[in-house]
């Protein structure tokens, strides 16, 4: 038998779970913007839980067309004297279509892994955001 102590924290877990899922299922304000006619993801929520080599490394994605013309590192915690070098990775992306730089597996950069590697998946988030929330 469940007393009315134990029915009240039950209901109210119940609660806070349906609330946090109802939040959480919503697309986020700003990780999607505009200008003129170039969408802009940001991955910074996104890729919250991805990290470089010392920790996140979030990107902003310019879309145009249904093609990727930018791909912009945010400020984050990587060396910069490594984390300069995937600049050319990141140009990789541009010209392609949105669908093809989702799936494209582009090459790391040599002294840079982790920060490829992290570069790479936020790419691969906010394509496939982008691709479910255009």
């Amino acid at each position: 038998m469940i007393n009315r102590k134990t029915s009240l924290m039950l209901a109210s877990t119940v609660a806070a779970v349906a609330v946090a899922l109802l939040i959480s299922a919503r697309p986020a304000g700003n990780i999607i913007t505009r200008s003129g006619k170039t969408t802009i993801v940001n991955t910074t929520q996104l890729g919250s839980s991805v990290r470089g080599f010392k920790g996140n490394t979030p990107v902003l994605i310019y879309i145009n067309k249904n093609k990727v013309t930018k791909v912009e590192a945010l400020p984050n915690q990587e060396t910069p004297r490594f984390f300069a070098r995937t600049k050319a990775l990141l140009a990789r992306f541009e010209g392609m279509t949105v669908s093809k730089a989702a799936k494209a597996n582009v090459d790391g950069v040599t002294g840079a892994t982790f920060s490829s590697k992290a570069l790479k998946k936020n790419v691969k988030l906010g394509l496939e955001y982008y691709q479910q929330h255009k």
